[in-house]
């Protein structure tokens, strides 16, 4: 096969994928009753994003439908810590190994991760959320619009109150940006308030949610930005 025509096969086989995952035949249609809504979760390695997919499963599967797909580059590390930690049955976690960086595949190429969404759709009852983490990646780490509905984007408050003044893409652009593990905060000398004046200033209006998983182990005001998506999808949350 030439490079031309393996190029279009793969578009093509991409297509077919997205119309499976999203269903009513529309690549990237928006979520609804008969469709999952997806939310992607970014940021740098260790700020925090495994752990807060874990959270979250355990906040809300009890009364969702759910399912995971977790990226690392060159393991299933986090997809291995969620089923220890068996925050969600076996059959509704899939671990996508990238094999290059993490926004590749959350960007880039999403065919992989298209690969992963398909799979759960088709063979899970009808998903009410999925939750797609990327491996840990810098701050211009965005997720395709083609992949998730809505991207949340996670700090550590342990690399520096300066990493919101630094901006990029996925500070400034999530829907969502989360300062986690604001317990540390004073063992590092990073200035909350500072952090919360320069994320105000990169991104307007924007949500950001300031959290410790040690004091709040259900992060609840995430999960109420999600419940608040899922009910604008049309899901009960």
């Amino acid at each position: 096969m030439r490079p031309d025509d393996d190029r279009r096969s793969r578009r093509a086989g991409d297509r077919r994928a997205e119309e499976r995952a999203y269903g009513g035949g529309r690549p990237g249609g928006p979520p609804g009753p008969d469709r999952p809504l997806r939310i992607g979760l970014g940021g740098p390695v260790g700020s925090g994003k495994t752990a807060l997919v874990a959270a979250l499963c355990r906040h809300l599967a009890g009364r969702l439908e759910m399912a995971v797909v977790t990226n690392d580059i060159y393991t299933t590390e986090d997809a291995e810590f969620l089923l220890r930690e068996a925050v969600l049955p076996a059959e509704r976690i899939r671990a996508v190994q990238t094999g290059c960086c993490p926004h590749t595949a959350i960007r880039d190429d999403i065919s992989a991760n298209l690969e992963a969404v398909d799979e759960l759709v088709r063979t899970l009852p009808p998903l009410d959320l999925l939750l797609i983490e990327s491996g840990g990646d810098n701050l211009t780490a965005t997720f395709s619009r083609g992949l998730v509905h809505h991207q949340i984007f996670i700090l550590d408050v342990a690399g520096g109150d300066k990493l919101p003044r630094k901006g990029g893409p996925g500070v400034t652009s999530a829907d969502l940006l989360v300062i986690n593990k604001t317990d540390l905060a004073d063992r590092v000398g990073a200035d909350l308030s500072v952090m919360a004046r320069d994320a105000r200033a990169r991104r307007g209006d924007r949500p950001v949610c300031f959290l410790s998983l040690v004091h709040d182990p259900s992060a609840h005001e995430v999960a109420a930005w999600v419940c608040e998506r899922l009910a604008a999808a049309g899901h009960a949350g």
